[in-house]
């Protein structure tokens, strides 16, 4: 201690030492506050929202020195209640929000980062917080209240969005009639409800013509449109691109709207569609899940918009455990397998060694409980060759 520092601890007032003495003589108390002080951070916050709920992803970089425990606050504009947390304490008074470190990412150093994520709800509106503070000093960087994940490096050369040549190449304009025909069969192959596809000249993202789902809801409501290729000779990497519009958002139950005979499964289905609100691959042998289902993993994946046309993209190699998807050409990182496990997104797929082989390609809604919805497909392609949007 200098002396300096005695001279200004002379001056300080009784009620100052006492307050002194009590932080001192209690330290557990304080064992969860920040050590130290902030002098400048950034915040990405990044949401998965839902009717009524949402997740949402937070990373903290700190500008400044070293920190032994960290604090973050921000306050919620909208109606917005935390229900739970990971990798972080969050506690919620009125609109303001804290969120403490844990004991295992107290340590942040400097120039370093630390994510953490919540689940919560919402009435009205939750529009994204825009101002943070991290120990109690303002963030300096740009908050980044984003819509879906941040997306992955895309390759570097875009693919062709002409597919020509692909084993499938349909915009639906060669079907005559409304009830799919020609390289297109309605199937329900578990079980049929009260779904139905047809062929629609009202709604069409290319020409005049698509193919329209109204998908019931309810255990074991099934129906599509098959394509009548063989795919078994596709590859060694699968390409898919296919235009999708909904009409409803993808519900907390499980659905799923593309469907591919996996013969890595002995016929059993690869299935894209969404559970918890976001879009996920499901296969049907094990019911594993990607990304997995918690609410860290469902915050790496992407709600679906609606009301517009989107464009689907994904890739499956047959030779590994490897895939890739895209919408509206963002890479959606909770979708990614890449042979090596990523916490909260595929490990459940890694379980399975055997890379999938998929023999067919299927349109159309599954519903196992609750969940409706009316959509449309068009320019769908699959090939051996990368087929953009």
């Amino acid at each position: 201690m200098t002396m300096t520092s005695l001279r200004v601890r002379r001056r300080l007032p009784l009620w100052a030492l006492v307050l002194t003495v009590v932080a001192v003589a209690l330290p557990a108390i304080a064992t969860s506050r920040a050590q130290g002080a902030a002098t400048g951070c950034a915040v990405t916050y990044t949401t998965n929202e839902w009717s009524g709920g949402f997740t949402a992803q937070i990373r903290v970089t700190n500008l400044g020195a070293a920190l032994n425990g960290w604090r973050l606050e921000w306050t919620y504009g909208g109606d917005q209640q935390v229900t739970s947390a990971w990798n972080a304490q969050v506690t919620q008074s009125g609109s303001a929000v804290t969120a403490v470190n844990v004991a295992h990412n107290a340590v942040l150093a400097a120039g370093g980062s630390v994510d953490f994520g919540l689940q919560g709800t919402w009435r009205t509106a939750a529009p994204a917080p825009t101002a943070f503070a991290l120990n109690g000093t303002p963030c300096g960087g740009t908050a980044s209240p984003t819509p879906t994940p941040p997306p992955s490096p895309t390759p570097t050369a875009p693919a062709p969005a002409e597919c020509a040549g692909a084993t499938i190449c349909s915009d639906f304009e060669d079907q005559t009639g409304t009830v799919p025909s020609g390289p297109w069969q309605t199937t329900a192959p578990d079980c049929q409800g009260t779904g139905k596809v047809s062929v629609d000249t009202s709604v069409a993202y290319s020409g005049t013509r698509s193919l329209r789902v109204d998908g019931g809801a309810g255990y074991c409501n099934h129906v599509f449109a098959a394509s009548t290729r063989d795919l078994s000779s596709v590859g060694p990497v699968v390409y898919v691109r296919m235009r999708v519009r909904h009409t409803t958002a993808l519900p907390a139950s499980h659905v799923t709207f593309v469907s591919m005979p996996d013969a890595s499964q002995g016929g059993k289905a690869l299935r894209v569609g969404g559970q918890n609100g976001a879009l996920q691959w499901n296969r049907e042998t094990d019911d594993a899940t990607l990304p997995e289902q918690s609410p860290a993993g469902v915050a790496l994946s992407t709600p679906l918009p609606t009301g517009r046309w989107l464009c689907l993209r994904y890739q499956i190699d047959t030779t590994a455990q490897s895939m890739r998807t895209w919408v509206d050409d963002r890479e959606v990182a909770g979708l990614l397998v890449d042979g090596v496990a990523t916490q909260d997104v595929d490990g459940q797929w890694l379980a399975r060694r055997t890379p999938p082989r998929p023999t067919g390609l299927r349109l159309g809604w599954e519903s196992y409980g609750a969940g409706a919805d009316t959509l449309w497909f068009d320019d769908v392609a699959l090939g051996s060759s990368p087929i953009g949007c």
